[in-house]
């Protein structure tokens, strides 16, 4: 069969089975790509529609961090307190720079929830917090993990409560805040840091016609095989190829000679002649 595929004919067909094939291949990439964006949107929409809870009825201080409340509206009063430091090595719409990183003081609780104000390009630019009583409106997010960032005076590798607990005095929620509004809101306002969204999945719908189009382009594969199998198995039964002077088909091996030999044939008496 092998010979039958390598013939130009069946090269050819090949060719255009895999173009076409590697076509539907992107078509279903892309397909998931977009499956993935509306999951994203979709639970960025979901999200942002949830009414915003007051923090202390969703969370208390030092517990582990309920993955469902990751990206939750929250509300929560309070003071800043001392202590702000930067997280270096973030980055915000292609600019390098700062997160600021505030510890804030809740009312109901005493406890110390750390509040991430904003992005800075410089050290200078991040500024004291506010003084006095404040209410902040943001977006929950577990803490991060321990980072290798080489970090300075004032500053911290990442939003990781493990060293905050040791850095702030007092109890700590194992928690930061995307800040989004202050109120009263005084003071210069530092450029805010969207609330990342955590895991979102795929949207199913779209995800299925990516299958769809890998599928297309398996069939394209397994069409060509068969042709190939089938013009195989045509000229096979055709006699195409059979080595002259081989018996008929059907004929018993073995079969004895004509009597008088291979050279004897027959008059037009009937009668066996020799030459």
């Amino acid at each position: 069969m092998l010979r039958t595929a390598l013939t130009p004919r069946f090269l050819g067909l090949l060719v255009i089975v895999l173009v076409v094939g590697g076509a539907f291949v992107q078509l279903g990439r892309w397909q998931l790509g977009v499956a993935e964006n509306r999951a994203a949107q979709e639970a960025l929409e979901q999200a942002r529609s949830a009414p915003a809870a007051e923090l202390t009825s969703v969370l208390t201080p030092h517990t582990a961090f309920p993955g469902e409340l990751s990206t939750r509206p929250v509300t929560v009063t309070g003071r800043y307190a001392d202590g702000q430091l930067l997280v270096p090595q973030r980055r915000l719409d292609g600019a390098d720079g700062s997160w600021v990183l505030t510890p804030f003081v809740v009312d109901a609780t005493g406890a110390t929830l750390p509040v991430l104000r904003g992005f800075v390009r410089s050290a200078d630019e991040a500024g004291p917090p506010p003084e006095g009583p404040v209410t902040l409106a943001g977006g929950l997010a577990p803490p991060e993990s321990p980072s290798s960032v080489p970090a300075g005076p004032g500053e911290i590798g990442s939003v990781d409560t493990s060293v905050l607990v040791n850095t702030w005095p007092g109890d700590l929620y194992n928690a930061f805040l995307f800040l989004e509004a202050e109120d009263p809101a005084t003071g210069p306002q530092l450029t805010k840091v969207p609330t990342p969204l955590g895991p979102t999945g795929v949207n199913w719908r779209n995800a299925a016609y990516a299958v769809q189009w890998w599928v297309f382009a398996g069939f394209g594969l397994w069409l060509w095989w068969r042709m190939v199998r089938e013009e195989r198995v045509r000229t096979a039964g055709s006699g195409e190829g059979a080595t002259p002077g081989a018996a008929p088909e059907g004929a018993p091996e073995g079969a004895p000679e004509p009597p008088g030999g291979p050279l004897a044939r027959t008059g037009d008496n009937g009668v066996r002649e020799h030459p």
